[in-house]
This record gives C-alpha cells, sequence and structure tokens, in this order.
C-alpha cells in the first residue's frame, strides 16, 4: 500500500529535474560540512530542511496548475500584506529590515514569498485576458511588479528586488510585450540609477558594493573584504582544487559568509576550477531542461510561470556566481540548493514543484 502511494506520489516528477537537484544539494551539504568547520548539527538541520522541501516539492508537482492558479491573488495579497508589516514593525537584521516575527509561527522573510506570489498572479492575469490583451492590461501587470519591488527595496534589499523584477519582467516578456518597450524601461532604470548616485538616493553601503567591483583593493579591510577573500580562495583552489576539507580560506576563518552567500568561494577552493565547471555544467542542463519545460508548456499560464521559475533560478545563479568570482557587487542571493538557510531553498524547490506540475499537466493533456 505505501509503495503504491510512494509511486503514484513520485509519478508526477521529471526525473532529470530531480537527479540533478539531488545532485547539486548532495554538494551542498558536502560543502556545508566544511564550511561549517566539520560541525555535523548545521549539516544535520540542512538536511532536514532539504527533506522538508523535497516533500513540499513532491506535493505541489501533484497539483494541477489550474489548481494552483487558485492561490494566485490570495498568495499575492497575503505577500503584499506582509511586506506592509515588515515596512512597519520588521525585524532589523545587519541594518535591513526584512524579517517579520509571527506569533507561533517565527520569523519569516516575506520578500520570498513574492518571488512565487508575483509570478504567479502575473501568469494568472494574463490567461484570464489571452486573446483579449492590450496596452492597459501591460500597465495593470507593470503596478503588479512594481508594488513588492519597491517595497523589498525600500528594507533595503537590493538582490532580492532583483530577483523578484527579474521575475516579473519575464513574464510581461513572455506574455508579448513589445521588445522596444523593455528597452525603453531599460534605458529608464539606468537613468534613475545615474540620479540615484548623483543625489545620493542610494545608501552608503550600496555604493561601496559597487565600486568594490571596480576596486575591491581601495577599502580591502572592509567594503572589500568579501570580494578578496573570495578571489584569494577560489584562485588558490587551482585546478584541481586543495581536495574535502582542505581549504585554507575556509578553516582559517578568513572568507566571510562562507556558509551562505559564500559558499561557491569554498567549493571553489576545495574543487578547483574543474570542480567550479562541472557545477556550472550541473546549474545549465537544469535551467536548460526549465526552458524546455516552458517552451512545451500546454497552457498560456503553465508557460508564463515556467519561464519565469527558470528566470528566477538563472537570476540566482548567475548573481551569486558573479559576486563571489568579483564580476558583480556583493548582494545578499545565496546559491541555488547549496547555500544554508531554509526560507529560500524553501522558495526554491517550491518553484522546481511547480515546473514538473506544469510538465506532468503537458503529458495528461497530450495523452
Amino acid at each position: 500500500m505505501i509503495q503504491q502511494i510512494w509511486v503514484k506520489l513520485t509519478d508526477r516528477l521529471d526525473p532529470f529535474l530531480f537527479a540533478i537537484v539531488t545532485a547539486i544539494a548532495t554538494l551542498g551539504l558536502l560543502v556545508l560540512y566544511s564550511a561549517a568547520n566539520e560541525t555535523l548539527s548545521r549539516v544535520v538541520s540542512q538536511s532536514q530542511k532539504v527533506v522538508l522541501a523535497v516533500a513540499i516539492m513532491i506535493f505541489i508537482a501533484n497539483l494541477s496548475p489550474q489548481f494552483i492558479a487558485r492561490f494566485a491573488v490570495p498568495l499575492y495579497v497575503i505577500g503584499i500584506v506582509l511586506l506592509l508589516g515588515v515596512a512597519v514593525g520588521g525585524e532589523v537584521v545587519k541594518g535591513a529590515r526584512r524579517w517579520l516575527k509571527i506569533p507561533g509561527v517565527g520569523n519569516i522573510q516575506p520578500s520570498e514569498i513574492m518571488k512565487i506570489a508575483l509570478p504567479l498572479i502575473l501568469a494568472w492575469y494574463f490567461e484570464r485576458h489571452e486573446g483579449s490583451m492590450n496596452w492597459r492590461n501591460f500597465v495593470v501587470a507593470a503596478f503588479l511588479v512594481a508594488l513588492p519591488f519597491g517595497l523589498v527595496v525600500r528594507q533595503p534589499d537590493l538582490g532580492t528586488a532583483l530577483l523578484i523584477g527579474a521575475g516579473g519582467f519575464c513574464v510581461l516578456y513572455l506574455a508579448g510585450l513589445d521588445w522596444r518597450v523593455m528597452v525603453g524601461v531599460g534605458i529608464l532604470a539606468v537613468l534613475v540609477f545615474a540620479a540615484a548616485w548623483q543625489f545620493d538616493w542610494m545608501h552608503d553601503y550600496q555604493k561601496e558594493r559597487i565600486l568594490t567591483v571596480i576596486n575591491p583593493d581601495g577599502d580591502a579591510q572592509d567594503a572589500g573584504w568579501h570580494a578578496i577573500q573570495a578571489a584569494i580562495a577560489i584562485g588558490s583552489g587551482g585546478l584541481f582544487g586543495k581536495g574535502w576539507l582542505n581549504g585554507t580560506q575556509t578553516h582559517l576563518e578568513f572568507l566571510p559568509e562562507k556558509h551562505t552567500d559564500f559558499i561557491f568561494a569554498v567549493y571553489g577552493e576545495e574543487f578547483g576550477l574543474l570542480g567550479g565547471v562541472v557545477l556550472i555544467i550541473l546549474y545549465l542542463l537544469f535551467i536548460g531542461r526549465c526552458f524546455l519545460i516552458a517552451a512545451n508548456a500546454s497552457t498560456l499560464f503553465g508557460r508564463l510561470m515556467a519561464g519565469s521559475m527558470t528566470m528566477m533560478f538563472f537570476t540566482y545563479a548567475f548573481v551569486n556566481i558573479g559576486m563571489v568570482t568579483g564580476m558583480l557587487p556583493v548582494v545578499g542571493v545565496p546559491l541555488p540548493f547549496m547555500s544554508f538557510g531554509g526560507t529560500a531553498l524553501m522558495t526554491l524547490f517550491i518553484a522546481v514543484g511547480i515546473l514538473m506540475s506544469v510538465q506532468s499537466h503537458r503529458k495528461l493533456v497530450n495523452s
């Protein structure tokens, strides 16, 4: 009986996606053990989170996209309300107000909810207007994107805001927004950024992070510390790496945030360039499969949702690896399925579950 239930539940999983996610998550646990100075309790804690996240992924994969669409409006409204709650009385951690303490639940990060809620409501909205879309629909959709984006930027959390904005604009593009409008928005964003820099609308630490990309040695003991130590760790790994548990930058405590945002630096030091290439290939295969699912979706809702989830995975991996290797400013973006933490991990596995739901529904429709 139990075996039959398990077979039925896992029948909707995409074997390719599941295999790659499992491989990356396993690598993450191995690197986390080293990053946590061989503290088994932290690995056990993360393993429990992975198991819970996989269980939720399997549950969502067995839901139809039409059923998932029913939660679009309430989830978006709840997310906005929680973001407003953060703005009014959120917990301040490291100078940013990103967490909200809910009695009986604990601290939650509402911005993570919006990574799923925003693409969900946009896909739901565009499907309801399929066949009769005009510029007014895109104006409404742009407002739906701008509201959570602005609330998250205000926290301030530019990294998460960029993830939310990228997912939202991906839906707009896939829904048929003219590329010339997208170019215009891009130019406007550059102008707003220039004005924010010129008139000191940006926080000092945000300016420092951007300047650090250009010249990390300019403030080597403060703003440039993360980037410099990450570069030393990755560079010292060479071609084959120093070996698992043998990373000196990691174990001599030079590398900051080594078990969360900078876990790729730990991986690069211990497994070298070849290990880094293997991991990047895994991410590319994963994202390629996600794109294929989006392209073959049987409904507009499924295509928009799958496309947005794919963009989220790509942005996560690109921004994290880019900042760790010194090509992008340091922002609070974890490495997908590898960084320690529960909220982002849950969001990512929920997104994988949605992709599997879209894929399995396509097979049912075509059968």
